[in-house]
């Protein structure tokens, strides 16, 4: 039996509710992050360890979602799960970005410190394979972020689409061969999740 791991992206930062790119950048789960991250361990079932990125919008999801789900075992830290970097263009918005760098982001031409898409693919396969090594038939979740499973979504032949927060797909893991699933729908209506928590964003 191959691994299964649900790939899930972060609850909402606070640099996302802002609209600015993170990258590296390491903002917070705003309260509504923290709401939603809530709401989705009550969908996922089968769950039996937990894994993400080392920055803290990741992190505090997966500690939120253990929690929630009886999980004893701590989440374990994968540093090659970590968002891409944005290079120049961390901390932007899309309308700053279109302003310094006009019609790059059309035309997807990125700035200095940019991490290419063949990087991002290379240690995000490999990441994957060394975590279906040290839980072998096992079912589990690692959250990330919505650059690196845009990336690694369309490397395994899925479709060229945003992810939003709480995004999930499976993946299979078996031995070096890895297969996209399903998408998951963690929050059926996100704009259902907590509107006091939301209020406080």
């Amino acid at each position: 039996m191959p691994t299964r791991l649900l790939l899930i992206r972060h609850g909402q930062s606070e640099w996302n509710a802002l609209g600015r790119w993170q990258g590296r950048a390491d903002p917070r789960l705003t309260d509504f992050g923290r709401a939603q991250a809530a709401e989705a361990a009550s969908r996922m079932e089968g769950i039996e360890a937990l894994v993400c990125s080392p920055l803290r919008r990741a992190n505090e999801t997966a500690c939120i979602m253990a929690a929630a789900l009886g999980i004893d075992d701590d989440v374990e830290v994968v540093d090659d799960l970590i968002e891409r970097d944005c290079g120049e263009w961390t901390g932007l918005t899309v309308v700053e970005i279109d302003a310094q760098w006009p019609g790059d982001l059309a035309a997807w031409r990125t700035p200095p410190g940019f991490e290419p898409d063949a990087h991002v693919i290379e240690r995000v396969h490999l990441a994957l394979r060394e975590i279906g090594r040290r839980h072998p038939r096992r079912t589990v979740a690692a959250v990330s972020h919505g650059g690196l499973m845009w990336v690694l979504r369309r490397s395994l032949g899925g479709a060229d689409e945003p992810i939003k927060n709480l995004g999930a797909r499976w993946i299979e893991i078996d031995g070096d061969d890895l297969a996209l699933g399903d998408e998951v729908v963690l929050l059926p209506d996100p704009a259902t999740v907590s509107v006091a928590a939301e209020e406080q964003a």
